[in-house]
């Protein structure tokens, strides 16, 4: 296993999305918050998802979840398409690094990316509902798994692509 290589490439992916934050990370977390507050000011006072709790605090979860999902995919998938356009794939296929450790680097980035918008999400809407929390481990767990199979469904989604 190349460390050092699959260290690089992860980190250049993380480079990637990070000079342009305020697209992929601030812009998915203002879109995601316009639909919490459109859903929850038509919707909060007609529907009440479990006795005791809000609407809105029903559907924040939900908003947090989609979004790191979309973002996994999107960044593993766009990254692949980006270089495949611009004609860089080829040079990051001349490095030394195995399979394995071109799909790692995709994946951990594209995680990364995931679970900082999810987490922008939950952070901004504390604004509008506290949050009952429990099982943060679990939480945590479920959303690494979760973007990590929507990252690597985003790479074959971006190798597929023409």
């Amino acid at each position: 296993m190349n460390l050092r290589g699959l260290y690089t490439l992860s980190y250049k992916e993380l480079l990637r999305f990070h000079k342009v934050a305020l697209q992929t990370l601030l812009a998915p977390v203002v879109t995601a918050l316009l639909y919490l507050l459109i859903f929850s000011h038509v919707l909060a006072e007609h529907v009440e998802a479990f006795p005791g709790v809000s609407y809105t605090a029903f559907l924040i979860p939900g908003l947090m979840m989609m979004s790191t999902l979309q973002n996994a995919f999107a960044n593993s998938s766009s990254s692949l398409i980006q270089s495949k356009i611009t004609g860089n794939l080829v040079f990051v296929l001349l490095t030394p690094l195995s399979p394995l450790e071109f799909f790692l680097a995709f994946v951990l980035a594209a995680v990364v990316r995931g679970l900082a918008v999810g987490a922008g999400v939950g952070l901004a809407a504390l604004w509008f509902v506290s949050l009952p929390l429990h099982s943060l481990g679990i939480i945590v767990l479920f959303g690494v798994l979760a973007s990590a199979v929507l990252a690597a469904l985003g790479v074959i989604a971006g190798l597929w692509a023409d």
